[in-house]
Formats: C-alpha cells, sequence, structure tokens
C-alpha cells in the first residue's frame, strides 16, 4: 500500500515533443495582443489577505513604449494556493529558455489581474562573479504594483514545468486550469494558467521588459514584468 500522505501527482508524460530554442531574433512584433482579464475574471478568487497599492510615480522603473522587440510566449502557471511561476519561451513548441517561480500565490495574481493592471519588478544586485545573460541571474528581489512581497527564483524547468509546457504546447493564447491535484484538494488542486504573447524590449544588459499589451494600445500593458540588475 502506498504512503497515505503522499500527494498524488499528474501523470508523467510519456514523450517530450518540446524543440530546443534556436536562439535567433525574430522580426519585429505586428499587431497588438489580447488580454486575459475576462478570463482570469471566470476564476474563483480569494481574497489574498493585503492589497497591493497603486506603484507611485512609476517606481523609478522606466516607463518604455513598445516600438520594437522580439516576440516571445510566457506563461503564468501554478496551483491556486501555491506559488506561481513564470515560463519564458521563444515559441509554444520549444522548450523554456527561463522559468522563474515568482513571490506570489496563483490566487493573488487571479485577483491583481482582474482588478486591472498588474506591473511585475524583479530587481537583483551585480555580483562579484560575472553574470553575462540578465535571466541568469538565481535570485530576484520582486515588488507587484510598488510593494516587495519576496524573493523570486530563477531555476531550471522541472519535469512538472515540462509536462506543463507539453499539454499547452498546441496553445498560443489562452487561459484556464490543467488537471492537477484536484481529486485530492478539490479547486485548490487545479493548475491554472495564463498564455500570452509578449513583446520583450531589451534596454541594456542590466534591463529588460516583458510587455503584454492591450487590444486597442492605448491604455498600456495590462501586465509588464521588469528585469533589473542594480549596481
Amino acid at each position: 500500500m502506498g504512503d497515505p500522505t503522499a500527494q498524488p501527482q499528474p501523470p508523467p508524460i510519456t514523450t517530450l515533443t518540446l524543440l530546443q530554442p534556436s536562439g535567433k531574433k525574430k522580426n519585429k512584433p505586428g499587431r497588438v495582443l489580447r488580454v486575459f482579464r475576462n478570463v482570469f475574471r471566470s476564476f474563483p478568487i480569494i481574497a489574498p489577505t493585503c492589497r497591493f497599492p497603486a506603484l507611485p510615480g512609476g517606481g523609478g522603473l522606466p516607463d518604455i513604449r513598445i516600438s520594437a522587440g522580439t516576440r516571445v510566449t510566457g506563461t503564468l502557471f501554478g496551483y491556486r494556493k501555491g506559488r506561481v511561476s513564470f515560463s519564458i519561451q521563444e515559441n509554444p513548441r520549444t522548450l523554456p529558455t527561463a522559468v522563474v517561480e515568482l513571490a506570489m500565490q496563483t490566487q493573488v495574481l487571479q485577483k491583481e489581474m482582474g482588478v486591472g493592471m498588474v506591473r511585475i519588478a524583479l530587481e537583483c544586485e551585480k555580483r562579484a562573479e560575472r553574470v553575462e545573460e540578465l535571466l541568469e541571474e538565481p535570485l530576484w528581489t520582486m515588488f507587484c504594483n510598488g510593494k516587495k512581497s519576496g524573493y523570486a527564483v530563477k531555476r531550471e524547468a522541472s519535469d512538472e514545468d515540462l509536462q506543463v509546457m507539453e499539454l499547452l504546447r498546441a496553445v498560443s493564447m489562452g487561459a484556464g486550469v490543467l488537471p492537477g491535484r484536484s481529486e485530492a484538494e478539490g479547486p485548490d488542486g487545479e493548475m491554472a494558467y495564463m498564455r500570452a504573447h509578449f513583446d520583450r524590449v531589451i534596454g541594456s544588459k542590466d534591463s529588460e521588459t516583458l510587455y503584454m499589451v492591450s487590444p486597442d494600445g492605448n491604455t498600456g500593458p495590462e501586465l509588464s514584468i521588469f528585469f533589473v540588475r542594480l549596481g
């Protein structure tokens, strides 16, 4: 008989068909992207214990307007009462180029996305040992809409991460839930996800931003994720 305390996991993927990213830059992005606020509002929401205030005065972050950049696929996913992870892919059919575990519960992000614009800033200090690629930094201080929320961690893609990306291989944009531990934990055991195209704008070797842009192009990004290396 198995261990009664063990948490059931989704069945393993027998074949992984995701491809290695090419590493080549894509052409300029075309039309702006559709966002998923209404879809996130359809999820059951548990109110967070605190509210994130608006980012005062931009919070010192560069307010860059998108003129050109690289188009990537970004996926936010996680169990409702677990921390949300952010996967960056060249496209939905490739292996992740980076996975960052954010300092925020999935249900809190759902709430924030349902209310309005979300700005996530990830900051790190320059280290003595030189790290060439910004997204190779292992640890980030995270701010959401101007309030510090903890530490985000860049990690290697786990088997479960790869399983999620494989299940979403045919999805270019959308939001919903995937089977997870729901049989044991009910709705809290469902894996929620949101996938979109993001415009990646590189300001310098120490700053870059991923923008998900509103369809009308006038109200600014619905979701912005800033990566900044300080010092």
